[in-house]
């Protein structure tokens, strides 16, 4: 059981708290220590100053983030104005629609990535696993994001969806540039490394569909081009945004969730033990360590009209942000939310979204973690962070860009 530090004292000035906070290391590390003090007053604030936009309102409560997140008809996920950023230049599908058509695609897609189906991808998943195990195993030391975070899930996506795994550095160079600007961190300069990423993103699935047309796959790709929404085939534009989607949930968030919780094993190994002990917890770990770290900590909507929450206004066209990882820590809406508690029954945390918009690969990505945890502690069940390292995190979609562990006993 471990608990949260102490909040630390926060300035919340537009210098201070708003974007600059976000990009701090203490706070990429352990954002849990600040969360508390975010959620203290307000309902919300509408001082996160993102540099080239207004000031977003920010919600932090678990019932306030559960209320925007399932109400889209008032907290828009459409693309525009305050939801760019990734370099795309349409909506994601079908992160970004709305209601109606939001529905129609996850008609389409949800039996894809159904329970049923991804425990048909969990043989595979293992083998794959144990393959990067196999490479590092008898050194007694790895780095954990080079040599499994990284690769691990990110080549299962391309298994999955059909694609040629010798095209995963390709690949792994278009994702760091949509999601984290090629690690530049210039606001403006990111920006632009995300559009030039995005083009690359276009083209490369121009050019895989356009072989895939000539000669189809076994994968969820070729699925896509003889699939139908409404008695009529998807067009090659609504597959392309499908696939941008794709590109950043199949090759990034399971990476970064790997990281943190494998960090948190590996400074508490009372927690790691346990998973030794009894696997059949590896299930429960897998939902209290997405609770606990939840390694995406926030999401973005706009204000589809006026309204309010609990008395917070919130006006038409204002940009949102929605800390999930806040929200999975309040003690209002989880109880004993300040521990990590492998035990806990009843889990009501938001890792993957709420409502419509619920994140459409929390199956497979539920699969990935439980597969990377089970195969790992049944070969190195002890293991620590390399003494003297430094880690460096990425806030927001909290990473750590190289993690050296040491295998003990």
């Amino acid at each position: 059981m471990t608990k949260a530090d102490a909040a630390p004292s926060i300035d919340y000035t537009k210098e201070g708290w708003s974007f600059q906070l976000f990009a701090d290391q203490d706070f990429a590390r352990d954002p849990r220590r600040y969360y508390e003090e975010m959620r203290q007053g307000a309902p919300c604030r509408d001082d996160m100053v993102i540099p080239g936009q207004k000031p977003s309102v920010v919600f932090t409560r678990h019932e306030d983030v559960e209320y925007v997140l399932r109400n889209p008809q008032l907290f828009s996920s459409q693309f525009g104005e305050g939801m760019g950023g990734i370099g795309n230049d349409r909506p994601l599908i079908p992160l970004q629609i709305d209601p109606p058509d939001h529905k129609k695609y996850r008609v389409l897609l949800d039996p894809y990535f159904a329970p049923r189906e991804m425990a048909k991808f969990e043989g595979e998943v293992a083998s794959l696993a144990n393959q990067l195990i196999d490479a590092f195993a008898d050194k007694g030391e790895c780095d954990f994001t080079e040599d499994f975070a990284v690769p691990f899930p990110c080549t299962a996506f391309l298994r999955l969806v059909g694609l040629p795994t010798e095209d995963l550095d390709h690949f792994l160079h278009i994702k760091e540039g949509i999601v984290r600007g090629w690690g530049e961190h210039d606001f403006e300069k990111a920006a632009q490394n995300r559009v030039a990423a995005g083009k690359e993103c276009y083209e490369y699935f121009e050019k895989a569909l356009d072989e895939l047309e000539r000669n189809r796959g076994d994968g969820l790709l070729s699925r896509l081009l003889d699939a139908e929404v409404d008695g009529m085939k998807l067009t090659r534009q609504e597959i392309l945004d499908i696939c941008y989607l794709f590109i950043i949930a199949g090759l990034d968030t399971v990476t970064d969730s790997l990281c943190c919780f494998f960090v948190h094993l590996a400074e508490h190994p009372e927690d790691r033990e346990r998973i030794g002990a009894d696997p059949a917890v590896i299930p429960t770990v897998v939902e209290e360590l997405l609770r606990w770290e939840s390694p995406v900590a926030g999401v973005a909507r706009v204000a589809a009209q006026d309204t309010e929450v609990r008395g917070c206004p919130v006006h038409k066209g204002d940009s949102l942000l929605v800390f999930v990882g806040a929200a999975n820590t309040d003690p209002d809406g989880i109880q004993d939310a300040d521990r990590v508690d492998f035990g806990r029954e009843v889990n009501r945390h938001m890792a993957f979204g709420g409502g419509i918009h619920r994140c459409l690969g929390s199956h497979l990505a539920r699969l990935e973690l439980r597969v990377a945890l089970r195969e790992w502690h049944r070969r190195i069940p002890s293991y620590r962070i390399r003494p003297g390292a430094d880690l460096l995190w990425t806030p927001m979609l909290r990473a750590v860009h190289s993690l050296p562990l040491e295998f003990v006993g």
